[in-house]
């Protein structure tokens, strides 16, 4: 399919881009949004208790004996990789758009989207809302912007669709899926589709929505108003499509790449296979979770689900902290700031 010629020249963000500085509603009281956060600190010091109480302190000193600085490298190496493949994913887009930007610029909008897609438990959404400002920021045009952020929404839900489903297909085939694992499953495929579907029909019939329902729901107003007009040619396209979706894939995968890399830092020689279900397993728990950043929801379910396929407990224990440390709490600083600085106005 033929590319569409460029603009002669980007308008930068037009008057129509008033809908990004609209004001949200206030947050409600310290203690309704402090709660979450305290119970997963809690969660997660339990499991830490949970796991020194069943291995022993020579067990962690062994691993630490065992650690190999080499393979904790590469495990930066893949996370890093992260991010480069989800820049790509919009220089994919605003190239079909006809409004190509340069990989260098897009990255730091990368780092700033996985950062924000951590921290705001909203299924990717709070995300994509960054980077369709942090486009505008680069003088993308608002309505290009907002069909960026209509595919990368439908690319992300896909490949993580694509992901979770093909985890349970390999705990199938090894005799590890059971009646529960497809409830849930059943549930987070349900949440999956529902998000952007819903993206879409809002797109359609959001203005039918009372005032009082939108104005409850954190986001809500912005993303309503963001995607009213958003052109939905890109979505037609399934060259466009199949590409960001591989690259939405990678970054699944390469955040798997660095559960696995970390674990062999460890000392462990687990299958590649375990770690990508154990990472896809607690991804989707945290998904399902309410508590921000998935904390003690997502390290729960990873080391839950390395011990049952074999591996150590203090070892699972000691890599999900790891990847833990690499895909949040390392970048915590230049996310912060990078987010702050994407979404700030002018």
């Amino acid at each position: 399919m033929s590319q569409p010629p460029p603009n002669r020249a980007d308008p930068g963000p037009p008057a129509g881009a008033a809908w990004f500085e609209l004001a949200e509603p206030a947050p409600g009281p310290w203690a309704r949004r402090a709660w979450p956060w305290a119970f997963g600190v809690l969660a997660l010091l339990a499991l830490i208790l949970v796991v020194l109480h069943l291995g022993t302190i020579a067990d962690f000193a062994a691993l630490a004996r065992s650690a190999r600085p080499a393979w904790f490298l590469l495990a930066c190496a893949a996370q890093a990789g992260t991010y480069v493949s989800a820049a790509l994913v919009w220089r994919q887009v605003l190239r079909r758009a006809g409004h190509p930007r340069p990989l260098r610029a897009l990255v730091p909008l990368g780092i700033a989207k996985l950062f924000t897609d951590q921290v705001v438990p909203s299924g990717g959404v709070s995300g994509a809302v960054l980077v369709a400002r942090g486009l505008v920021r680069r003088r993308v045009p608002a309505d290009v912007a907002m069909a960026a952020l209509l595919v990368g929404l439908v690319s992300y839900f896909a490949a993580y669709l694509v992901c979770v489903l093909a985890s349970v297909a390999i705990l199938s085939a090894h005799g590890r899926a059971s009646a529960p694992l497809f409830g849930v499953v059943a549930l987070f495929v349900a949440v999956v589709v529902m998000i952007p579907s819903g993206v879409l029909w809002a797109r359609r019939w959001g203005h039918l929505l009372p005032p009082r329902v939108v104005g409850s729901l954190p986001g809500a107003s912005l993303l309503l108003k963001a995607i009213a007009d958003a052109p939905t040619g890109l979505l037609r396209d399934p060259a466009l499509l199949a590409q960001t979706v591989c690259l939405e894939t990678a970054v699944f995968v390469l955040d798997a790449l660095t559960l696995w890399l970390a674990a062999c830092a460890l000392g462990a020689a687990p299958a590649p296979w375990i770690a990508f279900v154990g990472f896809m397993m607690a991804s989707m728990a945290a998904t399902l979770g309410p508590i921000p950043l998935g904390l003690g929801t997502f390290e729960a379910a990873c080391v839950a689900t390395l011990g049952l396929l074999g591996m150590a407990i203090e070892t699972a224990l000691a890599a999900t902290l790891l990847l833990r440390g690499l895909t949040f709490w390392l970048p915590m600083i230049p996310g912060l700031w990078l987010a702050r600085r994407e979404m700030a106005t002018g």
